[in-house]
């Protein structure tokens, strides 16, 4: 979503690095370009004043006058600054002394409250809790049916004793699904309110009946982040006059310039407290100001990585693999199960996207096909256990009969037989503490290089002339990412820190 926000913001940081001293006219000049940047975002104008007054106020006093590195120390500011526009610190729900605790979701319609209702109820599942959904949307056409077939996808049982589609007192439903909370001893009611294509006074008056009636812990606010500064507006209004007390965010994953995300908790006053970013149940996650500043500045967020590693991480079976690696008997059976470890952590793309510097490679990011592990299963699946074991015996005809098996080429076999022997090369390498040196950048072994494309025979015969070892990895990789190898490494390229 922050993408071209971010392209502005960086290539605005460039042009600060040359510089050994600012003045108070490259600030100027600096934050003129930033507030275009936002209000090309359609970030509330009035947070953009309040924003490049921060910063230019800390950039021109002793911070960064006294800086050894002045445009680093400007950077830093601009970070700080977007942390506090976006919330300051992360906010966590508030859970009832006394179960059931009741999270009331509000907002306008098509703003994706039931599918997120079943994300924020397999989100709690996943932590220990044990949710209901409670079905208090009687108007919208079958939205007690979808939200029925939502819980039944993530294991959450559904409170619905009215059909709805215009039939049903939301607030008596609402009333009972407490009552029902308390005697099946569940922990969370998560109650789905109905939505409008505007804000009216019958919305309005329905949800604050409904917040009378069960006295919520929280009342969530779900807005589209692809409405802009409408989404502003819209949250003000609720909040006046329903009262929430944080915000989330759905449809971060679009193409939207990001206003929103911007705007709602300065304006508000109230926190985001969650984010959903994609289709999937999965695609749900706590909404933390600092990471979200870190990706818009495009130094990526390694501390949401880590954590989404850890939380499908087998550590006996990283064990046994390292073992492997070590003892130089990694298969193609053992590089499946890796593989299929990774489906478990969600989105390759949207991991990769959370690298340090991942803005730089956008391109490669989009033409990235993550079916490609699917054809890399497939041509696995085709052969024979000996034949995974022992990638050494696969002869022409073997491999032909692999390709027609698996509905691939011969070409595509070759290849993945030789990108798996290139890795597990330089495994082996890594587990004995070397430095890995193959030429290219393969993401993973049998995916190919990240660009998707072919390097040319003549830059795998130019290879590296440096004698650094971490100089020449660079090389590599930039000459696999088709970048000029002198500036791999340079302050040029990467982050906005020159990452």
């Amino acid at each position: 979503m922050f993408g071209n926000l971010s392209d502005r913001l960086i290539d605005t940081f460039k042009n600060l690095r040359s510089k050994g001293k600012l003045s108070a006219a490259d600030i100027d000049a600096t934050l003129r370009e930033i507030r275009r940047a936002l209000l090309e975002a359609d970030v509330a104008l009035d947070v953009v004043k309040t924003f490049t007054g921060a910063v230019r106020d800390r950039a021109l006093g002793d911070e960064v006058s006294k800086a050894l590195n002045p445009a680093q120390q400007v950077v830093q500011i601009v970070n700080e600054e977007l942390v506090t526009i976006l919330g300051g610190e992360q906010k966590k729900l508030s859970f009832a002394k006394k179960p059931p605790t009741v999270l009331m979701l509000a907002g306008l319609q098509g703003a994706g409250k039931t599918t997120l209702a079943g994300k924020l109820a397999k989100w709690l599942k996943d932590q220990g809790q044990t949710p209901v959904l409670v079905a208090a949307d009687l108007q919208r056409p079958n939205a007690v049916n979808q939200l029925q077939v939502v819980g039944e996808r993530v294991g959450v049982p559904v409170f619905a004793p009215e059909p709805g589609n215009g039939v049903g007192n939301p607030v008596k439903v609402a009333k009972e699904a407490i009552k029902h909370a308390e005697k099946k001893m569940f922990s969370v009611v998560i109650v789905d309110t109905a939505g409008r294509l505007g804000v009216d006074e019958e919305l309005m008056q329905q949800a604050i009946d409904i917040r009378k009636a069960v006295d919520p812990d929280e009342v969530l606010f779900v807005v589209d982040s692809m409405l802009g500064q409408d989404a502003v507006n819209v949250a003000k209004a609720f909040d006046e006059g329903v009262g929430i007390t944080g915000v989330v965010l759905t449809k971060l994953d679009g193409d939207a310039r990001g206003g929103a995300a911007l705007s709602v908790a300065s304006v508000t006053g109230k926190p985001i407290v969650f984010a959903s970013n994609g289709e999937g149940m999965d695609a749900f996650e706590p909404f933390y100001p600092d990471r979200m500043a870190s990706r818009i500045l495009d130094m990526g967020d390694i501390l949401t990585l880590i954590e989404q590693t850890q939380k499908n991480f087998d550590e006996a079976e990283a064990r046994a693999m390292a073992e492997k690696i070590a003892k130089d008997s990694f298969t193609l059976e053992d590089f499946m199960d890796q593989m299929q470890q990774l489906r478990k952590m969600g989105s390759l793309k949207s991991m990769l996207a959370m690298m340090p510097g991942a803005g730089q490679m956008r391109a490669q990011l989009d033409n990235f096909d993550e079916r490609e592990i699917d054809r890399t299963e497939a041509i696995i699946r085709s052969m024979t256990p000996a034949e995974r074991r022992q990638p050494k015996i696969l002869n022409g005809s073997r491999r032909a009969r692999i390709a027609k098996g698996s509905g691939m080429t011969v070409t595509d076999v070759n290849s993945l037989v030789n990108r798996f022997e290139q890795a597990a090369k330089m495994m082996k390498t890594v587990a004995k503490g070397g430095v890995p040196q193959v030429p290219g950048m393969p993401a993973m072994p049998g995916m190919g290089s990240f660009g998707g494309g072919k390097s040319k025979g003549k830059d795998k015969k130019k290879g590296s002339k440096s004698g650094n070892p971490a100089k020449r990895a660079a090389e590599e990789a930039a000459r696999a990412l088709g970048q000029n190898p002198n500036s791999a490494g340079s302050t040029g390229s990467g982050s906005a820190f020159g990452i």
